[in-house]
């Protein structure tokens, strides 16, 4: 199965409370925390709401 990497790069501090567990559903609980996710649609969609907090990495 094909999978992502995701990276928080800015805090959720300061952002809506769906925004920050938004944030824990994907397991980026720390700032620079890399998690490997599997590419699903709502996975996608999950990391679309919280684009500006997070940076999608190439897989390798």
């Amino acid at each position: 199965m094909a999978t992502m990497r995701v990276k928080l790069v800015k805090s959720g501090i300061g952002y809506t409370q769906r925004q920050k567990d938004t944030l824990r559903g994907l397991g980026l609980t720390r700032m620079q925390k890399t998690m490997i996710l599997e590419d699903t649609p709502a996975i996608r969609g999950m990391v679309k709401k919280v684009s500006h907090l997070v940076e999608v990495l190439e897989n390798n």
